[in-house]
């Protein structure tokens, strides 16, 4: 029903308009408390790239993520990560993740980023906190905050707002109405608004996901997609049909397609009961990180990457390293980070 209000034709959107209309007002409240220095700004020694967007769900921002991540260590850069921890539930905050984490105390995606890029990751509900946890333990070159682009207590020196090509805006009304966190103006504010599938416009820097081979949960054998027919495929993100076309766009067409609300919790039962001995089950990778203690042999995931033009990479990536460099050479290389944290920070979820 929510997506038929916000992106289909449904005009139920008019009865929620008086909430939409405060919402707005309170967001641009917010945002101007801090612009105009009512409410104080954190900032840090280092750069802060934020990836957000602005729609509530999700655009292809964790892949994007996932992609500058990997850019930016493969030339040798201390990249840190940051996050809010959607639908995780730890005993105490910031909390910094290793092995024993579970997606239960961090969010699924959180833990995704870890395991797939190795990088530091912090989460926090305040996103200052889960920076200074990072730098209290280690010395960082650049911060990637997933998502938190209305989080405006922490400064930041890079934006960049991830588009749904197809979907875009809805019906172009802030929640509850329609999918806004805040209103469309803001795009003129930020450093890169990248397009999701469908058709860039003009300004927009064009970005596709694009499918590797499937996993499985236990083993980590890859295959190809299609040597895994019949496939049973589940989704629990935000937007599940753009799983299902990107296994479809591979070439194999499932024999059930389950669509879950996002950060679904799993349970071994629940999907068992989905699945025969004779098929495999196909999920995304942020399903998979809440399934491996308990998968099956026959359990399968399939990532995705961020795939950029050239010329779209180099006009992400110059304003990063031209800022990691400013700050390094302001700092002379010789900046205790720790000393700028909370000296009665507790850290928790660190092995000593």
């Amino acid at each position: 029903m929510i997506a038929r209000i916000w992106f289909g034709a449904s005009r139920l959107y008019w009865l929620l308009l008086p909430f939409s209309w405060l919402y707005g007002f309170i967001t641009v409240l917010i945002r101007s408390s801090y612009l105009f220095g009512w409410r104080k700004v954190h900032h840090f020694p280092l750069p802060i790239v934020v990836v957000g967007n602005l729609t509530a769900g999700g655009n292809g921002k964790t892949p994007m993520v996932l992609w500058l991540v990997t850019q930016l260590q493969q030339r040798g850069w201390r990249v840190g990560v940051v996050s809010r921890g959607y639908g995780g539930q730890a005993a105490r905050y910031p909390l910094l993740l290793n092995e024993t984490t579970t997606s239960d105390q961090c969010g699924d995606e959180p833990l995704l980023i870890w395991q797939r890029t190795g990088a530091p990751v912090a989460v926090a509900p305040r996103r200052v906190e889960a920076v200074a946890a990072l730098l209290y333990t280690q010395p960082l070159d650049v911060v990637v905050t997933d998502d938190g682009l209305q989080h405006y207590a922490l400064g930041r020196d890079i934006e960049w707002v991830v588009i749904d090509g197809q979907r875009r805006f809805g019906n172009g009304w802030c929640l509850p109405a329609g999918p806004m966190r805040e209103w469309v103006g803001r795009l003129r504010t930020v450093q890169a608004v990248i397009v999701n599938g469908g058709e860039a416009r003009p300004g927009e820097l064009p970005m596709r996901l694009v499918a590797s081979a499937a996993i499985n949960l236990l083993s980590g054998e890859r295959r190809a997609l299609g040597s895994l027919s019949p496939i049973v495929a589940i989704a629990g993100i935000s937007h599940p049909a753009r799983f299902f076309a990107t296994i479809r766009t591979g070439g194999v067409t499932p024999v059930r397609m389950v669509a879950f609300n996002d950060h679904q919790a799993y349970h071994q039962q629940m999907l068992d009961t989905l699945v025969s001995s004779e098929e495999q089950l196909l999920m995304t990778e942020k399903d998979a990180v809440k399934c491996r203690a308990f998968a099956r042999t026959n359990w399968w995931y399939l990532p995705v990457d961020a795939q950029l033009l050239p010329e779209a990479e180099k006009a992400l990536l110059t304003p990063i390293l031209q800022a990691i460099r400013r700050y390094q050479s302001t700092a002379d290389g010789k900046m205790d980070y720790s000393a700028l944290c909370f000296p009665d920070y507790k850290i928790y979820n660190i092995k000593s």
